[in-house]
This record gives structure tokens, C-alpha cells and sequence, in this order.
């Protein structure tokens, strides 16, 4: 289990570093980085530590993620806690790192609504719920490396930062807002991360017992590949 909680700990702190981090560097660089720049980087940052703690803790890297395995009983109660604690850890060791490096950023990255917190709201479940749903379709077992989990949860990830993050931030991970609006202070919006994305696991969860076969949601299969 310690080694599974340190997994957790290092992808989630490379996912809110490289991600957040190219918010940041954007801002500061007068937008070098671009909008596509920051869809790719959370995308192949995920698919990134897929390849690379997939086979350790399952790469969740997402407390949303966490509880949607428990929901479809595919991962055990006593673990929930341990993992979410270790994945927001390692945002906020993110946050504070990024703070260290550019102390000129006002919100390190923080997911803020552009539009109506209930528009914001409602797409985070929808984002979420689909994030789930592919999870869900093309986890495998505890040994196997999950090429095409890898690829699939990358680029949905990707996919969905691209056309739905100028709107709501696309955070899609609790973990991830969490951190840089502790660290920054900013924390306009911050409750519609931290339940939307939860709830949007749940409606995913849903979706994949409805279309899968019978018992695809019954703790037959470990869930250790992984993310969001």
C-alpha cells in the first residue's frame, strides 16, 4: 500500500505540475503556450504516468476517479481515504512548487468559471461523467500495462481541456482545482470542482452498466489502469 500511496502522490504531482504549470508559464509568457498547448499538455501528462505507475497504484491521480472505482466496486472502501489524501498531497506539493518558481502568477493555475456557475457545473459532470465512462470501458487487470487505456484517457482528457476549458476550466479532478486555489487563495467557484466532478463519476458509472456486459461493475476486475 505504501508504494501504491507514493504513486499517487508523484503522478498527481506531475499531472497538477506540468498542467497547471503550463497555465502558468501561458499567462506569464503572454500565451506562448496557447489554449492546445495546455489541452495536450494535461493529456499526455496523463497518458504519461499511465505508462508509468499504471501497474503500481492504477494511476487514478484523481479523487473523482477514486471514489468512481468504489462506486462500481472495483476498488475496496479502505483504500479511498488513504488514496485521495495522497493525491491531494501531491497537488498541493505541486501548487506550492509552482508558487515558489512564478510568485508573479495570481492564481496559479486555478480552474475559475468564464461562464454561469451552473453552466460550469453541469459540464463538469458531463466532462467527468465521460472521463468515467472511457476509464470504466478500457481498464484492464492488475497486469496488464493498459497501452490503450493509456491512449484512450489521454486524448478524452485532451479532447475535452480543448473545446470545453475556455468555459469551465475542464479541471474534471478535485485534486487538481483543490491545490492551486489553497495555495493562491482564489477560491471563486471552487465548490463546483470539488462536487461536480464526484457526482459526474457516478452518472459515468451508470452509463458503463448500462451499455457493458453483465458484471462489468462488480469488483471482478482490479481497478489499476487508470486516470484522469
Amino acid at each position: 500500500m505504501a508504494k501504491k500511496l507514493i504513486a499517487e502522490f508523484l503522478g498527481t504531482f506531475c499531472l497538477v505540475f506540468a498542467g497547471t504549470g503550463a497555465i502558468v508559464i501561458d499567462g506569464v509568457t503572454g500565451g506562448a503556450v496557447s489554449h492546445v498547448g495546455v489541452a495536450l499538455t494535461f493529456g499526455l501528462i496523463v497518458l504519461a504516468m499511465i505508462y508509468t505507475i499504471g501497474d503500481i497504484s492504477g494511476a487514478h491521480i484523481n479523487p473523482a476517479v477514486t471514489i468512481g472505482f468504489f462506486a462500481a466496486r472495483r476498488f475496496e472502501a479502505s483504500s479511498v481515504i488513504p488514496y485521495v489524501a495522497s493525491q491531494c498531497a501531491g497537488a498541493l506539493a505541486a501548487s506550492v512548487v509552482l508558487r515558489f518558481l512564478f510568485p508573479q502568477s495570481a492564481t496559479l493555475g486555478a480552474t475559475i468559471p468564464a461562464g454561469s456557475t451552473m453552466q460550469s457545473f453541469v459540464l463538469e459532470i458531463l466532462l467527468t461523467a465521460l472521463l468515467m465512462f472511457v476509464i470504466l470501458s478500457v481498464s484492464t487487470g492488475a497486469r496488464e500495462k493498459g497501452i490503450t487505456a493509456g491512449i484512450a484517457v489521454g486524448a478524452v482528457i485532451a479532447l475535452e481541456a480543448l473545446f470545453a476549458g475556455p468555459i469551465c476550466g475542464a479541471s474534471i479532478n478535485p485534486a487538481r482545482s483543490l491545490a492551486p486555489a489553497l495555495v493562491s487563495g482564489h477560491f471563486s467557484g471552487l465548490w463546483i470542482y470539488l462536487v461536480a466532478p464526484v457526482l459526474g463519476t457516478t452518472l459515468g458509472v451508470i452509463g458503463c452498466r448500462c451499455v457493458r456486459e453483465r458484471g462489468c461493475c462488480s469488483g471482478a476486475e482490479t481497478a489499476d489502469i487508470s486516470s484522469i
